[in-house]
């Protein structure tokens, strides 16, 4: 993020019913089921998702798992976000194929241990982390805010409490930023999919409860309503896969940090967790929300980088946004001397290897509160000491 003081700063979010993340949710379910037969299982799922069709592709290394059985889950995932629409339903009328096969031996050789060789990354790559003090969660406010908004929807929604809003939706919120903090919102733009029989007027009024009680009262002090933009191009009653192409891996910034710290390009969706284009990017969460959580920086960024085949990180770099060195090279020593950042370490020190990765799909896979499951382990500010002086 820019070193201006004084600034706007929006972020997007989207919702468990966005084509995008119809795919993650699917590719994620994948995951899911080969490491609940095997914590070992290799899986690299890609989904694309359009009108009554669904394709997966990609590779497996695992559990016999049959077709019919994924081809099932897929149709709970689907239930599940709330689609049953003329043009994309949880029913028969959704044809679903899948292209899954073996993982290639290239891969595998350059990735497993033997002897005395540690497993190696599965990939080159590079993978950030950030954490900064803007919200109780250690995140930006612009992204947490917009998840929020449809999140609540998507409950609510489910619940039957909230009727005539589909399952498609997207959030944008801009926040002013005075003196580097977010000091009040500017605007909130949200589109939402909606039935035929209620006009644009009513779902403004349907909607606007989700950006009040989303956003705390201190950021919304003198908001100006002309600001609230809903479905700003008129009608959205088709939507979902039905009105757009949907793949896995395609919204990495709202999975992310909303644009607030660099991206390494990495998805994270239907990838286990021997990719460190998804366990780094965790790992290097849990390192900078620890040391934020420590109060010795109110922000951090963290870049590993990794070859496919090697186990330790090529290099790590901290940023404490403060220009102070020492304090740089104290946090950076304190991270190798306390961290195994190898796959193998990552996995063990934030027990990944578990079915926890459909409930990551949606609204964010930072920010959120750790599970009893071991879903969302890298949330946790456990290490902080580490970085307290």
């Amino acid at each position: 993020m820019s070193n201006l003081k004084n600034f706007l700063f929006t972020s997007e979010s989207v919702s468990e019913g966005h084509p995008d993340k119809v795919s993650d949710r699917i590719s994620d379910m994948v995951v899911d089921t080969y490491l609940s037969n095997d914590p070992y299982s290799r899986v690299a799922c890609e989904t694309l998702t359009t009108t009554n069709k669904v394709v997966l592709a990609g590779e497996v290394r695992g559990p016999e798992i049959k077709k019919d059985d994924l081809i099932k889950k897929v149709r709970e995932c689907i239930k599940d976000i709330g689609y049953d629409q003329e043009g994309f339903t949880w029913k028969e009328a959704t044809k679903i194929e899948s292209y899954l096969h073996s993982q290639s031996a290239d891969i595998a050789m350059g990735v497993d241990s033997k002897g005395n060789k540690d497993e190696g990354a599965g990939d080159q790559g590079i993978m950030f982390g950030y954490a900064c003090d803007e919200t109780d969660v250690l995140m930006p406010a612009p992204i947490h805010f917009s998840h929020k908004i449809l999140r609540l929807m998507a409950e609510d929604r489910k619940s039957g409490k909230l009727k005539n809003i589909e399952p498609d939706s997207k959030s944008q919120v801009t926040f002013e930023y005075e003196n580097g903090k977010p000091s009040k919102v500017k605007s909130v733009v949200i589109s939402s999919q909606h039935s035929a029989d209620v006009k644009q007027e009513q779902v403004r009024e349907l909607l606007r409860p989700y950006m009040i009680n989303s956003i705390p009262k201190k950021f919304m002090d003198g908001f100006d309503e002309s600001e609230f933009y809903v479905n700003p191009t008129g009608n959205f009653v088709i939507g979902g896969p039905d009105g757009d192409c949907g793949l896995t891996g395609r919204k990495i910034i709202v999975d992310t940090y909303g644009g607030a710290a660099p991206h390494g390009g990495g998805a994270f969706s239907g990838k286990d967790p021997t990719k460190v284009d998804r366990s780094a990017a965790y790992a290097a969460r849990y390192i900078a929300k620890n040391v934020v959580a420590s109060k010795i920086s109110n922000k951090c960024l963290i870049q590993l980088a990794y070859a496919i085949g090697v186990s330790k990180p090529l290099s790590i770099y901290v940023n404490l946004f403060d220009n102070d060195i020492d304090k740089n090279k104290f946090v950076e020593e304190k991270i190798k001397e306390n961290f195994d950042l190898s796959p193998r370490g990552i996995r063990e020190m934030l027990k990944l290897n578990r079915p926890i990765y459909e409930k990551t799909s949606a609204y964010g896979h930072f920010g959120r509160i750790p599970d009893k499951d071991g879903a969302f382990s890298w949330e946790k500010t456990n290490k902080s000491d580490i970085f307290s002086k």
